[in-house]
Order: structure tokens, then sequence, then C-alpha cells
């Protein structure tokens, strides 16, 4: 099997930010990713826009032309001679070409905000369908939360950071060569001039990107323990422990903690970017003095007539305006592309697990399932949780998992169910590695619940149908399901039935004991309807009367079906076909209960200790 590999870390990011190419090349391919994420998300919107900011750079060319002719109207007016027609022509045009710039502004802002959030949506709903493409082994990685932290939020904001600087560019391009023009018409030197004065922010806009994504970087895993921190001191589950152990006070310090460092940094990185900025801004300030030093000069010389100077200074006005929105718009697209270079990262672990995940077609059942020589190491850690397993589960058994905390019961579990692939050894169905088969449709032939199952705020009847989720649950089977899990009474109380949500969190909804979510987890399993049932513990918040209920009717509920069961009370066990003992991620002992009591090993020993501490006498041997 080849190793996941591990995502980069905020040292990796950083250095492979400023190694990044400087060029125009780099700029023009940014500027195709982003028109194609933009033309994907809504075309006809696009073009609209495009076609809006080529109207409203024609109008400011429009307004150079009639600020000229008003000015010209003007200074030929001579005392007691009226208003000539030319100069109202020329004041009705300029108020209208103004009016027709607001309003063009304003159905640019409504429509690039909707567009953008359009694209937002197809990039976040990229990154969910990443996020449970990639492999679970990845969630055990904290590098992994740190990135998927900051592509959540790059997903929702930079998408319409480039769809804004993409229409500022374009805008900026269309109103530079309409007001260009037209400033090079009245002297062909002013136009290159002012555009020199955009090269002194084209240098230190780089750098501003650079830094404001290697301080985003830097922030993630702060950031995180913030969020961490409020979710504790907010949520519902945590509520009562939190003032049961009078929590608030501390955990309210170290959010303070967390964030007044924060702010600290994010006060040396703005005077970092202001420093930038201002450099940038100053010379491009010299510049545009020069400009109109020359513009003096030539007025001096009479190369350009007062009206043409009124008109060179407003075009020089709304040009420099222009310029510097194409360059912030190349800036923005330079630092959302850091951060969207970050989400493709993301997205190539997704197009590497699903390449991993392929395969032929599982069997829709199986006669034996064979664990050889199976190992496995969680992300980061040097201690193997499983240490060369061997088991063998036949159809039709019920095979029972026991051992102390940590001996990797539940990591078995989840190999056995699809979710990890073991990192050494294999996985056989009637004696093909399950590495074969697409995982797919390897976990569609398993049913598992941990016991650390989710209690969905969704109505009883979904949270029973999510064992297998399709547009419209089946009502027949759901009932079937509760009925088998023993839910079936207390669901159908409720005060609309299957139709209650299970969460006061929600107008109208239910909350269910401990037991009584546990049993609805169990429906969840068996609305499944799959060949291999996995159950972690299916009995910790149940009483002893329902356990003992659940584990006489298991072999009947499961109609022929295998399961695998985890439990730490031993005496659940006894009626399994196979018990397999595991201990620091080996199998140490297997056999029935009989067999296993009479071998005097750790099962027995374990099993005694259980019942010394019911019936108060370690001495007394076990009830047949």
């Amino acid at each position: 099997m080849t190793e996941e590999s591990e995502p980069l870390d905020p040292l990796d990011l950083q250095i492979e930010s400023r190694n990044q190419r400087r060029s125009a090349g780099r700029l023009w391919q940014l500027v195709r990713r982003s028109t194609r994420l933009v033309w994907g998300s809504g075309r006809l919107l696009f073009v609209g826009l495009l076609v809006v900011q080529v109207i409203a750079a024609l109008v400011l060319a429009g307004q150079v032309l009639v600020v000229e002719s008003f000015l010209s109207a003007v200074l030929e007016l001579g005392p007691g001679g009226g208003v000539p027609t030319v100069l109202v022509a020329a004041t009705l045009g300029l108020a209208g070409l103004m009016a027709a710039a607001a309003l063009l502004d304003s159905v640019r802002g409504s429509m690039s905000r909707f567009l953008g959030e359009s694209v937002a949506r197809r990039t976040y709903q990229d990154v969910l369908d990443a996020a449970t493409a990639v492999s679970l082994r990845h969630f055990e990685s904290a590098s992994f939360y740190d990135r998927l932290q900051r592509v959540e939020a790059s997903a929702t904001s930079r998408p319409f950071q480039v769809t804004q600087a993409l229409l500022g560019i374009v805008g900026g391009l269309a109103a530079t060569v309409g007001v260009g023009a037209v400033l090079a018409g009245i002297h062909p030197v002013l136009l290159p001039l002012l555009l020199l004065g955009g090269l002194p922010m084209i240098l230190t806009n780089r750098r501003e990107s650079r830094r404001e994504f290697q301080f985003m970087v830097a922030q993630t895993p702060r950031q995180r323990q913030r969020y961490y921190l409020s979710y504790l001191l907010t949520t519902r589950d945590e509520a009562k422990e939190v003032r049961a152990f009078d929590l608030g006070g501390p955990f309210r310090s170290r959010f303070d903690e967390l964030y007044a460092r924060y702010l600290a940094d994010l006060a040396r990185h703005l005077r970092r970017r202001l420093a930038l900025s201002t450099v940038g801004n100053l010379g491009s300030a010299a510049v545009l003095t020069g400009t109109l030093l020359v513009l003096v000069t030539l007025i001096g010389r009479g190369a350009v007539s007062v009206a043409q100077a009124g008109a060179a200074i407003v075009a020089i006005r709304m040009l420099q305006g222009q310029v510097q929105a194409l360059l912030r718009g190349m800036q923005s697209i330079f630092e959302a592309g850091l951060f969207l270079s970050d989400v493709d990262q993301f997205m190539d672990l997704a197009a590497t697990a699903r390449d991993e995940e392929e395969g032929d077609p599982a069997p829709p059942t199986f006669g034996e399932i064979t664990v050889e020589d199976v190992r496995f190491s969680y992300p980061g850690s040097a201690t193997e949780a499983l240490r060369g397993v061997d088991l063998r589960i036949r159809r039709g058994q019920v095979v029972a998992l026991v051992g102390e905390n940590g001996s990797g019961k539940t990591t078995l579990a989840k190999i056995l169910a699809g979710l990890y692939d073991p990192s050494a050894g294999a996985v056989r169905w009637d004696g093909r590695d399950t590495r074969a088969y697409s995982r797919v449709s390897v976990r569609d032939r398993v049913a598992v619940i941990f016991q650390d199952f989710v209690r969905y705020a969704f109505t009883a009847r979904e949270n029973i149908a999510f064992g297998r989720a399709t547009a419209d649950p089946d009502g027949g089977r759901v009932d079937e399901a509760a009925r088998r899990a023993g839910a079936a009474d207390f669901l159908e109380a409720l005060p609309a039935g299957y139709d209650t949500i299970l969460s006061r969190m929600f107008k109208g909804g239910r909350d269910l004991s401990g037991g009584q979510w546990q049993r609805v987890a169990i429906a969840r399993a068996f609305y499944r309807d799959a060949q291999l049932m996995i159950l972690d513990e299916p009995t910790a918040a149940l009483d002893p009367r329902a356990e003992s209920a659940l584990y006489d009717s298991l072999r009947s509920v499961l109609a022929g079906r295998t399961a695998v069961f985890i439990s730490h009370r031993f005496s659940s066990v006894r009626a399994a076909d196979v018990i397999y003992v595991l201990d620091q991620g080996q199998v140490v002992e297997a056999g029935s209960h009989d067999e296993l009591m009479a071998r005097e090993g750790m099962y027995a020993e374990l099993f005694r200790l259980q019942a010394a501490a019911y019936l108060g006498d370690p001495g007394v041997p076990q009830a047949r």
C-alpha cells in the first residue's frame, strides 16, 4: 500500500509562497484559473458584468471629452452674450454621463456580489466534496485540520475576492484604454508617464500579498484553538460541564490570551504592510507629480490649450484611479492565488484518495473474512495500534472483540469496515484483498455503529434512514428497523412520531435519553441492511434489562447476517460464536466463552474481575 502523504505544514507553505515565480506568466496563470472559476459559476452574469464594465469605461472616456467641450465653450463666453447651445449641450451631456456612471456602478455592485456568492458556493461545494472524500487517516492529523480551516475560509472569501479583482482588472483595462486614448490625443507623452506611476505599486503589492498569506498560515493553529474555546463556551452539550466545574472563567481567560496574541501579531503585520504600501504610493505620487509638471510645461509652451489642460487633469485623475484599481486587482489575484493554491492542494488530497479507493465492485456477500498479519499506525504516532492481527469471521457468525482500553478493538473495527486501509497485512473477503475492491462498495456492504455515534438534529425518521441515505426514506424499513432495535415504542410516542426533530435546538424538537439514542443508532445499522454489522459498544448506554434483551434477540434480529461487536462487558459476549481477546494491538486469545474460561488466560482473568465487581467475591466462579 502507498502511504498517504501528509498535508504541508505551515513552514512548507511559507517557503512555497516565497518561491512562487514573480512574473507576468504567473499573473496570467492566475487570471486564467480565476476566469474558469467565475465562468463556470455564472457565465451569463459574468458576460453581463463585462458588458457593464466596458460601458462604464466608455462613459468615463466620454466625460473627459465632454469636459473639454464644456471648458472650450466656457472660455469662449463673452459678456452679455447669453448661454450658447453648445454649452447647454455639454452641461447636459456631462450631467447625464455622471448619472449613468453612478447607475452603472450600482448595477455592477449588485451583479458582482451575486456572482461572487455563486463562485463561493461552487468552490465551497468542491471543498465539502473533498473533505468527505479524503481518507479518514487524514483526520488524525493536526496539520490537516489547519489546512481544512484555511480552505473553508478561503472557499467563501477568496473566490469573491478573485471575482471582484478580475472584474476590476477588466474595468481598469477598458477605462485605461478609453481614457488613455483621450489623454494621448491631448498629448502623446502624458499617457506613458502616467502609466509609469503604477510600477512602484507593482513591486510592493506582490510583497504585501505574500506577507498576507504567510500571516494567515502562521495564525491558523491559534485560530483553531480560539474557535474551539468559543465552541466550548457556547454549545449545549458542553454547557452543563462548563458550569458544573466552573470552567467559564478559565476558558474565557485562555480565549482572551489567544485573541490578544492575535491582535499583537496583526498590528505588527499591518505595520509591515502599511510600510510597503507607503513606499509604493509615494513612488506612484512622485511619478504623478512629474506628469503634472510636464503638463504645466506643455501649457507654458502652448502645446496644450487651457481647455485641453482642464480635460487632461480630469483624465489624469480618472486614469490614476483606474490604474490603481488595475493594480489592486492584480494584487488581489496574486494574494488570492496563494490561498486558492492551498485549496487546490487540498483538492489534490481528495483526488489521490479517490484514485486509491478505486477498484472492482465488492461482491454482494461473502463466505469468509480473514484478517492476515494486519498492522496499523496512526499518522504521527511511533507506536503501532495493531501489530500483526490475525482472525477469521465466517458468514452468519457473531464475533466479539474484547480487551482493555487501547488494545486496538475500535481500530480493527474501522479496518474491517473499510474506513482505514491497513499499513501492512491484508483483509480478505473469500481470499481476495479488499483493497482490490472499490472502498465505497466495501463500505456499502457494512453497517457500523460506533460508541460515539452521531446524534443528528433531524427527524427520528431521518436519523434511522441515514443508515442508507436516499432521497426518500422507506417508511416500512424505518418502522421495521426501529422495531428490531426496540426503539419503535418511544419514537411513536413523540409529538410528531417519527417526524419529530430529535433536538431541542430547533422548534418543536425533543431530546432522547442516552439509552434511547443508542437504540436509534442501532436501528440505523439495521436499516442499512448490510451483510456485515459492526457494533462498537452497542449497549453502553442501556440498562441491564435492555442490554440482556438486546443480546438475547441478537441472532434473531440479525437474520443470518454476520456481526462483529465490541464490548467491555464480558458477560455480554458469552453467546458469541468466537471471542477474540486483544491486548496492546495483538490477538492474544481466541475461542468460545467456555474454551477461553477453561484456558485460564487473560479472558478468564478479566471475566472474573468483572464478575467480582458485581458479586463482591473475587473467588466466585463464572455463571454457566
